[in-house]
């Protein structure tokens, strides 16, 4: 199993280099603290084991209005990868899971 995500800015059409993203179990542990790099992406993400988890991205820099944007998913195959974008702008976001 392995973990990324990859954040862009849908107003800019640009990626979100440089942002907090944080990695948690669902009992609140902190699995991973990472930024963003300069294409908006985080490919080293520890494989979190099966169940659910969540990703917290300080997105402040990019929405005044959603300072912090918290995606909660659940890991079922271990095998599988799981991509977990983020498109962002001001007032609103959506996720989705990649490949």
């Amino acid at each position: 199993m392995s973990l990324s995500t990859h954040v862009l800015n849908a107003a800019t059409g640009r990626p979100a280099a440089g942002m907090a993203v944080r990695l948690e179990s669902a009992a609140g542990e902190i699995l991973a603290e990472r930024h963003t790099d300069d294409d908006g992406r985080i490919k080293d993400l520890p494989a979190p084991s099966p169940g659910a988890h969540r990703l917290i991205f300080d997105t402040a820099a990019v929405s005044p209005f959603y300072p912090v944007v918290t995606i909660d998913f659940t890991v079922e195959d271990p095998t599988e990868h799981y991509h977990v974008p983020l498109l962002l702008s001001p007032y609103s976001y959506s996720t989705y899971r990649g490949s």
